[in-house]
C-alpha cells in the first residue's frame, strides 16, 4: 500500500545517523533537482587501500561543526543555482524525517553564503511530500529528536 503525501514546511530538522549529525536545520527547495550538505573541505585521501572523502562542515543556524569519513561516493556534474556546471562530490546515505528513514543523494558544496547546511531537493520530495511555504518544522514538532553531540573536528 502506497503511504500518503506528508506535508513538509519551508524548513525542518533532520538526522543524519550514518554519518552521526543529529538536529541539522534544513531548508526544502523544490526549485533544486537534487539535495546538498553544504560543507566548508572536502578532502580526498587516496590511500593503497581506499579512497576516502574526508567532509568539514561548519557551524550553520544551530547545527554544530562536524566532521565525516565516507568510501562510498561518486564524482558527478551538476548544474548550479545560476546554471553553471560544476564537479561535486556525491555521497548517499539515509535521513531521519519525519520518523521516517529515507535514503538520499546529497552532492556536497561549499556555499558559504547559504543559511541552512541542507538543502532539500525534488528528488527527495518527489512522491513523498506536498511543500507548504507558510508552514516551518512540521516534523520537528511531531517527532521529538535526541541531541546528540558531533565529534571535533580533526585539526589540519
Amino acid at each position: 500500500m502506497k503511504r500518503p503525501l506528508e506535508i513538509i514546511g519551508a524548513t525542518d530538522m533532520v538526522d543524519l545517523p550514518e554519518l552521526g549529525w543529529y538536529n541539522v536545520p534544513v531548508r526544502v527547495d523544490s526549485g533544486a533537482a537534487t539535495s546538498a550538505i553544504h560543507c566548508s573541505r572536502v578532502k580526498l585521501v587516496e590511500t593503497e587501500e581506499c579512497k576516502e572523502l574526508h567532509v568539514y562542515l561548519d557551524a550553520k543556524r544551530g547545527a554544530p561543526s562536524h566532521f565525516f569519513i565516507v568510501t562510498d561516493f561518486k564524482e558527478t556534474v551538476i548544474r548550479n543555482s545560476f546554471g553553471k556546471e560544476e564537479k561535486r562530490f556525491v555521497i548517499k546515505t539515509p535521513i531521519r524525517l519525519f520518523g521516517r528513514k529515507i535514503s538520499t543523494e546529497f552532492s556536497l558544496a561549499n556555499r558559504q553564503k547559504m543559511s541552512y547546511p541542507i538543502l532539500l531537493g525534488r528528488k527527495l520530495l518527489k512522491n513523498r511530500f506536498i511543500v507548504d511555504v507558510s508552514q516551518k518544522n512540521l516534523s520537528a514538532a511531531r517527532h521529538s529528536q535526541t541531541p546528540t553531540r558531533s565529534p571535533k573536528l580533526p585539526q589540519n
